[in-house]
């Protein structure tokens, strides 16, 4: 008599670019013998390239969010809506807020990251973080759904705390998307440092600088917030700003849970992995996008590499199920970044250089296209 194959569970949690691309590699190149399982806290996951031009009004939701649960059904996947709140690596189980365990044979966390909320009186209770992406898009349109349905309009602030690139982006996206409901809404953005963007050269750091100036936003450099009210900020120096909200988009942190697993962990709590995308302290897992930290590599947690590690992880995720060495994945150094000022028009940021030009806004809307392609149709 014929011994059935026992089957082996490779579960993927979280819906990020790197696991979207993964589970669209594994629709096309199944694996016998093997149980796919996705966990995700929500249906469809957000495609960060396209998120500021969402918020502006340029795109739609369906054109910036991938579709998880059809993207699990062409990768032949069981498919959970539920958040995972820790791991019990001794066990093989992923622990879910709503459901029993789920065991695993190895499992791969691309969950995403948060903003890092330090200890600022109010930060936790009256800011709206930059992620989960959901709840700012559900705040977002709720604020936009009553300005647009108050007459006569009265005059609101929002302040934006954090003056890197997604910072910069959330501000002038929101500020296009009000003027088209004519909305008499007052931006201010708070940046500790004295300079806005530091990770970026100093021509882009200028421009964008001139610009939110030249827009009537009104930026606080060199201003450090040390408590967030119900209607204001305050900041170390004495600057108070009246706001109705805050939008918090500073550096990003991982949740706890992963450290307390056991899992190795950077300072700021996300997972250690080698050039292979694998756990440094445990073989059975691997991480990839913001929530990975590759050892070998400083890297800042940005979309344009948690896109290309899809495909790596899916090759090596494939190489270990089939007992075959790991291959190890090198970033590239520098990387163009295409950060729209929007008006249809966008900025080049590529080491030192910098060049604005209406020509990059559909070049980036191309490329960012051409992303979301991949994934539809799918069946």
């Amino acid at each position: 008599m014929q011994q059935k194959p026992i089957l082996k569970n490779l579960v993927l949690v979280g819906g990020g670019h790197s696991h979207a691309i993964a589970l669209g590699l594994f629709g096309m190149n199944p694996l016998p013998d093997v149980r796919l399982t996705l966990i995700s806290e929500a249906p469809d996951t957000s495609y960060s390239g396209m998120l500021p031009g969402h918020i502006a009004g340029f795109y739609t939701h369906e054109d910036c969010h991938i579709d998880l649960r059809s993207l699990a059904r062409f990768a032949q996947a069981d498919f959970w809506v539920d958040r995972a709140v820790g791991l019990d690596l001794e066990n093989h189980q992923v622990l879910c807020e709503n459901q029993a365990p789920v065991t695993f044979d190895w499992v791969s966390i691309d969950v995403g990251s948060t903003p890092k909320l330090p200890s600022i009186l109010g930060a936790a209770e009256h800011s709206i973080p930059a992620k989960p992406v959901q709840k700012l898009l559900d705040w977002w349109d709720q604020f936009c759904h009553q300005l647009c349905h108050q007459r006569p309009a009265q005059s609101r602030t929002i302040s934006i705390v954090g003056g890197g690139t997604g910072g910069i982006e959330l501000a002038l996206n929101m500020q296009h998307r009000l003027l088209e409901i004519e909305s008499d809404v007052t931006l201010h953005l708070f940046q500790r440092d004295s300079q806005l963007m530091p990770k970026h050269g100093l021509w882009v750091r200028h421009f964008f600088e001139k610009l939110l100036t030249q827009r009537g936003i009104h930026l606080h450099l060199s201003e450090t917030v040390r408590e967030v009210q119900q209607g204001a900020v305050v900041c170390r120096s004495g600057l108070t700003i009246a706001c109705d909200a805050t939008v918090w988009v500073t550096e990003a942190s991982a949740p706890d849970w992963l450290g307390k697993a056991g899992l190795d962990v950077d300072q700021d709590g996300f997972i250690l992995v080698n050039d292979a995308l694998q756990s440094v302290s445990h073989p059975q897992v691997f991480a990839a996008g913001d929530i990975a930290t590759m050892v070998n590599y400083s890297r800042p947690k940005a979309g344009v590499f948690a896109v290309r590690q899809g495909k790596p992880l899916f090759n090596n995720l494939r190489r270990i199920i089939q007992q075959q060495p790991l291959q190890p994945y090198h970033p590239q150094k520098r990387y163009l970044s295409l950060i729209g000022t929007g008006d249809r028009s966008a900025v080049a940021s590529y080491g030192k250089f910098g060049w604005r030009s209406p020509l990059l806004w559909f070049l980036k809307d191309r490329i960012d296209q051409s992303f979301m392609n991949q994934f539809r149709p799918l069946e």
